[in-house]
């Protein structure tokens, strides 16, 4: 069983646990796949997604996971709401929870703010990205459609290659992987490599092709030019020819090695639109895990405020 108020990141996160939120998130799969798409799972239960920054994906699965699940949804737009008088988060926490709440899930700029809210309220509190932190589902999700579609994670190689230093989905699915028992292995400009990340357990390539030679899934990441104050790379297409995948390089990867990305992709620098639309491509298969991960959290923390809390 679960045995967490809240999911803030992996780091807490035993791996029988992500184990056991992926097994529910390929029941959940199925249930989302299937004809009837309906469930009265957490009738009377209250969802908010509270995000105070942009978001497409995780927002909406959020939102969607719980609609399926017979949670009512409520979105708050951090533009126009107290937060632009000067309301802080525990405030808005409180707040919240004085509307008896049960799940908040919150994307924030600053790091730990999931786990700030989640010491102020009674609602159960899960990470849609913090900083340059951590973003828990997305890897989850990611770790979802690597195990479906290898059918294993235990053993096998990753290469994760883009902006590490300011990727909080690289953190997350470095720390779940390892958790697996996969092996990863990031490459990036020496710009965009974090200090010390080995210490955690990651390999750091020397060139795309050691990071991609034999793996078993390909990962790229976004650059997030949001969280960089610039200079980190002369320019998007000098990034791209050095740095980006393309077809040849993933010649070098095992035969049915897949291609993941957690989106919104750089269309033609981190990954060629060849790669992104090609037959290893498998993004937007995330995308459909993401609502069953989801739905998966949203089924077990509710199990666990109704025995535990």
């Amino acid at each position: 069983m679960f045995k967490h108020k809240d999911l803030l990141g992996l780091k807490d996160v035993t791996a029988e646990e992500i184990t056991e939120i992926l097994d529910v998130a390929d029941e959940m799969k199925k249930y989302l796949c299937g004809s009837e798409r309906k469930s009265d799972l957490l009738k009377g239960k209250t969802l908010v997604t509270l995000f105070y920054e942009n978001s497409t994906r995780t927002r909406t699965s959020f939102e969607l996971a719980g609609k399926l699940l017979g949670a009512s949804e409520v979105n708050i737009s951090v533009a126009t709401s107290s937060v632009q008088k000067g309301e802080t988060l525990i405030d808005t926490g409180e707040t919240l929870d004085a509307m008896k709440i049960d799940f908040i899930a919150i994307r924030h700029p600053m790091a730990g703010a999931p786990k700030l809210l989640a010491e102020h309220v009674k609602a159960s509190v899960l990470n849609g990205g913090d900083g340059m932190h951590e973003h828990p589902t997305q890897a989850l999700l990611d770790m979802l459609t690597i195990r479906e579609k290898l059918g294993k994670i235990a053993g096998l190689k990753v290469a994760i290659l883009g902006d590490i230093k300011h990727s909080r989905v690289a953190m997350s699915n470095l720390i779940g992987l390892k958790k697996l028992g996969a092996e990863v292995y990031f490459y990036a400009p020496a710009t965009m490599v974090p200090k010390d990340i080995e210490k955690l357990g990651a390999k750091i390539a020397k060139s795309r092709e050691e990071a991609i030679d034999g793996a078993d899934a390909v990962m790229g990441l976004r650059i997030q030019l949001e969280r960089q104050n610039g200079g980190l790379f002369p320019s998007l297409s000098e990034y791209s020819r050095f740095y980006g995948v393309n077809d040849a390089l993933l010649k070098y990867a095992k035969k049915g090695a897949i291609v993941l990305h957690p989106g919104p992709v750089n269309r033609g620098v981190e990954l060629t639109p060849q790669v992104i639309d090609g037959d290893k491509s498998v993004i937007l298969e995330q995308v459909t895990g993401g609502v069953a991960v989801r739905m998966a959290l949203l089924k077990l923390l509710a199990e666990y405020r109704e025995n535990c809390l």
